[in-house]
């Protein structure tokens, strides 16, 4: 039998008339002749509203104990789910990430997947049963509750997906797609047919919320086709395939924003051999991911060095670089945490010239100022002040006319 691994976003599973609709399409890929593994992330905001909690105690919450705190909202989602399918007259059961073998590394709240183990699923196959899978969460190898950062649903369907050779990988939502942009911030954005694993990659880590970037590593690893649909209709969306038609004549695919930015910087930093390295080990140690880096030209022996981080780890940034930047003796470190980043992304690149002109053009006509800017083969990205973001990414959209229908 074929196997098909369908995920269900906290949106899809809100209200108690959704989780049927979900549990719906779950029994029709059974009665279809497939084996149905589902995976399903926290109801709603219960994720945001678990959070909440924890900051009411305390700011700067244990993340183990955060871990062991939001994990809860998607064995809620997973028992629903489960019960719909037995309400409906089917078998079902329903597991958490540790119950069916997903182990991570030891990091808590943004932990990445070491294995699968599917053989609990395989066995519940062979009784028939829809397996329903609760997103977001795995165990280290001391059985301590992880999760995989926010969005990282996602990542637990693909992972099953590529674990248990599936053949199909379905991601719900409540957008039709994947779009040129946000289409709550861009009305003329629109739903793509098909993108390219690398297109979508960059896209997903620049913004793009309607995938989880570290799945679309997944599906590229072991070439899974992810369907992108709506949970709310029939329709078909996008499909994040190795090539796509005419992959090259298009420049620009698509443009994201990151809205919630913090930039780092180190005054006066001694402009010596290995002194990079010792900063961003500094970082890398306390587990905080750096985005965008830039060091300015260097004057009189010294010069700054600036990084990008997601705002809520811009605390736990600045304790490690105030730290790092007195042993090296630099003049002070400053922080902005009022930045966003729009980017293009495209394969097209690769073979067009005047991409960068035209958005620094763009967002120049716009009066948006540029502080950083950073590339890639297929990606251009420009950091720009928080105020400006929403305006900033409209324009950059319409500047490669990426609304325009005879586009794919």
């Amino acid at each position: 039998m074929a196997i098909v691994v369908q995920k269900f976003g906290g949106t899809s599973v809100a209200t108690a008339d959704l989780i049927r609709r979900a549990a719906g399409r779950a029994i029709r890929a059974k009665q279809a002749g497939n084996n149905v593994a589902v995976v399903v992330s926290a109801r709603g905001r219960t994720t945001d509203e678990l959070l909440d909690l924890a900051y009411e105690i305390t700011d700067r919450p244990n993340p183990r104990e955060l871990d062991q705190l939001v994990s809860t909202g998607e064995q809620i989602s997973i028992a629903l789910v489960a019960m719909a399918i037995h309400a409906a007259g089917h078998g079902a059961i329903s597991f958490t990430g540790g119950q069916v073998g997903l182990v991570t590394e030891p990091v808590h709240t943004k932990a990445r997947i070491r294995r699968v183990n599917a053989q609990r699923i395989h066995d519940e196959f062979a009784k028939g049963n829809i397996v329903i899978v609760a997103g977001f969460q795995g165990v280290d190898a001391n059985q301590n509750i992880t999760t995989l950062g926010r969005g990282g649903s996602d990542t637990t369907a693909v992972a099953l997906a590529a674990a248990l050779e599936a053949d199909a990988c379905e991601i719900y939502t409540d957008v039709d797609g994947v779009f040129t942009a946000d289409p709550r911030l861009v009305p003329t954005a629109r739903k793509l047919d098909e993108i390219t694993y690398d297109e979508m990659l960059e896209l997903a880590s620049l913004g793009a919320g309607v995938m989880h970037s570290r799945a679309v590593e997944f599906g590229k690893k072991y070439h899974i086709p992810i369907h992108v649909r709506s949970s709310l209709t029939e329709n078909p969306g996008t499909m994040i395939v190795e090539e796509v038609s005419r992959m090259e004549a298009i420049t620009v695919r698509g443009a994201a924003l990151v809205r919630d930015l913090a930039k780092v910087t180190i005054r006066d930093v001694p402009d010596q051999p290995g002194v990079a390295a010792r900063i961003f080990h500094a970082i890398a140690a306390s587990n905080v991911v750096v985005d965008d880096i830039i060091q300015n030209v260097s004057h009189e022996g010294a010069a700054d060095v600036s990084f990008t981080v997601a705002k809520e780890e811009l605390a736990a940034a600045m304790d490690t670089t105030r730290k790092i930047a007195g042993e090296l003796g630099a003049a002070g470190v400053v922080a902005d945490d009022k930045i966003s980043k729009v980017s293009v992304v495209g394969i097209g690149m690769r073979s067009h010239t005047g991409v960068a002109e035209r958005m620094f053009k763009a967002l120049a006509d716009a009066g948006v100022n540029i502080q950083m800017i950073s590339t890639s083969e297929i990606k251009i990205s420009c950091i720009i002040d928080r105020a400006s973001a929403d305006k900033a990414l409209r324009v950059t959209h319409d500047a490669f006319d990426l609304g325009a229908a005879d586009k794919t």
